[in-house]
C-alpha cells in the first residue's frame, strides 16, 4: 500500500509552495520601485523577480498537471469537489498566474521606459505597488484556505473577510490610479502617457488579484459549507 501523500495534501502542499513563491515575486515590487527612485540596485531586483515568475510558470504547470492528471483512483471520493470542478481550477490557477507575469511586465517596463521619479506620479506608483503586496496576504490566505476545503468533502470555512481585504486592496488602488492619471494630466509632469501607462498596469495587477477572489466566489457557489460572500439576513 502507497504510503505517500495523497492527491489532496499533494495538491494543498503544491499550493503552499507556489503562493509563497507568488507572494516573493510580487513583494519585490515596492522594493524595486524604491530602489529606483533611490538610484539602487533595481536590475538585479529585477532579475530576481524573472527568476521567480519563471519558477512560477513551472510550478503552475505542475498543479495543473497533477489536477488533468489524475484519474478517478488517484482521486478518490474525498476529493470529489476538484474532480467536479478540475476545469474550474485550471482557469482559477492560470488567473493566479498573471500576478507573477504582470509584476514581471511593470518591472521590464520601468527597466525600458525609465521615468522620472521626482514627482507625486511616481509616489503614487509606489503606494499602489505596496498596496498590492500587501494584499497578496489575505489573498493567499483565501486560496490556500479554498483548496484545502475543496479537498475534503465535508470541510467547511468562511472567507468573507479576506476577501473583502482583497477588495479593499482593489479600490484603493483604483483610487491611487485615478491620481496618477489626474495629476500626470493637469501639467505637472513631462510625458503624462507614461504615468498613465504605468497607473493602467499597476491598476492590472489589483484587478486581477481580486478576479481570483471573484473565481473562488463562482466555485464556492456550489460548494455547501465554503462561505464567501456575508449572510443578507445579517447585514
Amino acid at each position: 500500500m502507497s504510503t505517500g501523500p495523497t492527491f489532496g495534501e499533494e495538491l494543498e502542499s503544491q499550493t503552499e509552495t507556489y503562493l509563497d513563491r507568488l507572494a516573493d515575486c510580487i513583494s519585490l515590487l515596492p522594493e524595486l520601485l524604491d530602489q529606483y527612485r533611490t538610484d539602487g540596485d533595481y536590475r538585479e531586483t529585477l532579475d530576481e523577480i524573472q527568476e521567480i515568475e519563471s519558477e512560477c510558470d513551472r510550478l503552475n504547470r505542475d498543479i495543473n498537471g497533477t489536477i488533468t492528471n489524475a484519474g478517478p483512483d488517484d482521486i478518490g471520493l474525498l476529493n470529489s469537489r476538484v474532480h467536479f470542478n478540475a476545469s474550474s481550477l485550471v482557469s482559477f490557477y492560470g488567473t493566479l498566474d498573471v500576478i507573477a507575469n504582470l509584476t514581471e511586465r511593470i518591472g521590464q517596463e520601468l527597466l525600458m521606459i525609465q521615468p522620472d521619479h521626482d514627482n507625486a506620479c511616481f509616489e503614487r506608483m509606489y503606494e499602489m505597488a505596496e498596496s498590492a503586496a500587501a494584499g497578496m496576504e489575505p489573498l493567499a490566505d483565501v486560496v490556500g484556505r479554498f483548496i484545502h476545503s475543496l479537498s475534503t468533502t465535508d470541510e467547511s470555512d468562511t472567507l468573507t473577510d479576506e476577501i473583502n481585504a482583497v477588495r479593499r486592496m482593489e479600490s484603493e488602488c483604483d483610487e491611487l490610479r485615478n491620481e496618477i492619471i489626474t495629476t500626470a494630466f493637469d501639467g505637472a509632469v513631462d510625458e503624462p502617457l507614461l504615468y498613465r501607462e504605468f497607473a493602467i498596469l499597476l491598476d492590472k495587477l489589483a484587478n486581477n488579484m481580486e478576479d481570483v477572489t471573484d473565481q473562488v466566489i463562482v466555485i464556492a457557489s456550489n460548494e455547501p459549507g465554503i462561505v464567501t460572500e456575508p449572510d443578507p439576513e445579517w447585514e
